[in-house]
């Protein structure tokens, strides 16, 4: 019943994500975009040892999936990255053109770029999926803003149980949404084709 009822929560906060556009905080100078003022432009480190601004680099104008994932993740985190594979085998050369795979670590003290590399290879992810890590307290912010979290506390922090969800944006429309990752990966990239 836990699983139902946090899934139906973040469902709703998806849904609302649009609203939280009211919250936003004053657009920095030379940042544009529905979401400037919405999304941290802290820097993170890909897997490839690259810095990148979250918003700037990773968000802005941009068709992106995002999902959160640990490397010692013995629980959802395998079935759900393989699920994402088949997403992105779908969308063919797309990937790294017109929609961008994000996957961020909820574990950054031990996920380093080099493990993020390892669990890359590992699945064969390939081009267009950027694994992200960087310091605790803004890949907490940015998975909060992406609505990765459960309402009650106890069940967030507990890392076993986090979310199984993807999150999909078309930052340039403003247009958001999420799905279990687990969804088939045909309606998953149905909808990834359908925030176009």
């Amino acid at each position: 019943m836990n699983a139902r009822r946090a899934l139906l929560m973040a469902l709703s906060a998806a849904a609302l994500m649009p609203a939280a556009a009211g919250a936003r905080t004053p657009i920095q100078p030379g940042r544009t975009g529905p979401r400037a003022g919405y999304f941290p432009n802290a820097v993170f480190e890909t897997h490839d040892g690259r810095k990148v601004r979250f918003y700037d680099d990773v968000v802005r104008g941009r068709l992106v999936v995002f999902n959160m994932m640990y490397t010692a993740c013995a629980g959802i985190c395998p079935p759900n990255t393989a699920n994402l594979m088949a997403v992105r085998d779908a969308l063919g050369n797309r990937v790294g053109r017109d929609v961008h795979l994000v996957s961020l670590t909820l574990q950054p003290e031990t996920d380093t770029p080099a493990a993020l590399a390892a669990y890359a290879r590992q699945y064969g992810t390939g081009p267009g999926w950027t694994f992200l890590t960087g310091q605790r307290a803004d890949m907490e912010q940015v998975r909060r803003k992406l609505g990765f979290y459960d309402t009650d506390p106890a069940e967030d922090g507990r890392l076993s149980r986090h979310t199984g969800m993807v999150a999909i944006g078309n930052e340039r429309l403003d247009r958001w949404c999420m799905m279990p990752a687990l969804t088939p990966h045909k309606m998953i990239a149905h909808a990834i084709l359908n925030m176009a």
